[in-house]
């Protein structure tokens, strides 16, 4: 059952399950927190709102939080103001550590964000974070969702067509693995080329690939799913070809996905969610294998379309005749391999 004061809480709440196989293990590397959102159905997300969402019946073992352009600092150098976020983030860890919140480790991994067209000069940046991260930092997240249709908004790091191709970009993506960082991207489904030669590039890298990379359904790309989906497949195939790529399983229940749940008189069960999303699911396993694929919730913000157990429910009805091991890998193992918690 929803538990976070969303503006769609009561529509949310007009679909409750159990939660399914109470008991497996899972780790969570994917959300956010939150504050002054009123653009997004839930408001805030902090450390309450996570952690009544996580003890309705899975078993949530620990998390990893992704940047979200929370808490930055309000002055300074601008491209020093991301490390705010981190130690926002790292201080909800501690309260977490502590034990007085429950056994899951909220937080474990914290990923954050760096401007890397600042070249090899973005270094300090990271070295602050790294310090700010008090043992918990592992790399940063890029939004570079770039719409060559122009029906999508720009990204809030205004990034410009083909950033991933850009030799300023890459001298700071270069600054990345000698501290040991990964690099996760958010991107729209026609720019996956742009990623896998990127992970060509840098195959010392260990990069993620968020969202399914962003198939979108919805402006000039609405009504030609099928069509999208075998153009997606196929880039999906070639990335998974780069062995430093791993894919996260989920964030694809957002609005601009196509599915329209959010307009509907009540959510979609996890039935359905399933049967609606499974193609991108199975591709995705069956490309990387499942040492190379993780689920996670993208919450708050797939709070458009569902509650947090119904979303995991989902991916169990999914995974409902997998092995013990396989869904091991992708419930918890290869997360917290990847994020080293």
């Amino acid at each position: 059952m929803p538990t976070v004061d969303s503006t769609n809480k009561q529509w949310l709440d007009l679909t409750v399950e159990e939660a399914l196989e109470p008991d497996l293990p899972i780790c969570d590397p994917h959300h956010h927190f939150w504050e002054f959102r009123h653009e997004r159905d839930a408001h805030h997300y902090l450390l309450d709102d996570l952690l009544a969402d996580i003890n309705a019946g899975h078993n949530i073992v620990s998390t990893v939080f992704i940047e979200c352009f929370a808490m930055y600092k309000k002055d300074g150098p601008e491209e020093m103001k991301p490390v705010g976020e981190v130690e926002f983030v790292n201080g909800i860890a501690a309260m977490s550590a502590s034990g007085f919140y429950g056994d899951a480790r909220i937080a474990a991994g914290i990923v954050g964000h760096a401007d890397l067209t600042l070249g090899s000069t973005v270094g300090m940046v990271l070295d602050a974070q790294i310090a700010a991260g008090g043992g918990r930092y592992r790399g940063i997240r890029y939004i570079a969702t770039f719409d060559p249709a122009g029906h999508m908004p720009p990204p809030r790091t205004n990034a410009p067509r083909q950033l991933f191709l850009d030799s300023t970009f890459r001298e700071g993506f270069a600054e990345l693995a000698p501290r040991n960082l990964s690099f996760e991207i958010w991107c729209f489904h026609p720019q996956i080329p742009e990623v896998t030669d990127l992970a060509r590039a840098f195959p010392d890298t260990t990069i993620v690939l968020d969202h399914f990379g962003g198939p979108l359904g919805v402006g000039p790309y609405a009504g030609r799913q099928d069509e999208i989906f075998e153009e997606w497949k196929g880039y999906i195939t070639e990335l998974a070809t780069c062995p430093n790529v791993v894919a996260k399983l989920g964030g694809i229940n957002m609005d601009l996905n196509g599915f329209g749940w959010h307009e509907r008189e009540r959510p979609p069960s996890s039935q359905e969610l399933m049967e609606a999303t499974r193609r991108y699911y199975e591709h995705t396993i069956e490309s990387f294998g499942v040492d190379r694929c993780m689920f996670e919730s993208n919450f708050p913000v797939d709070i458009i379309t569902c509650s947090y157990g119904v979303l995991w429910n989902s991916f169990k009805r999914l995974t409902k005749e997998y092995s013990a091991d396989e869904k091991a890998a992708l419930y918890h193992d290869t997360a917290t391999r990847v994020y080293r918690l």
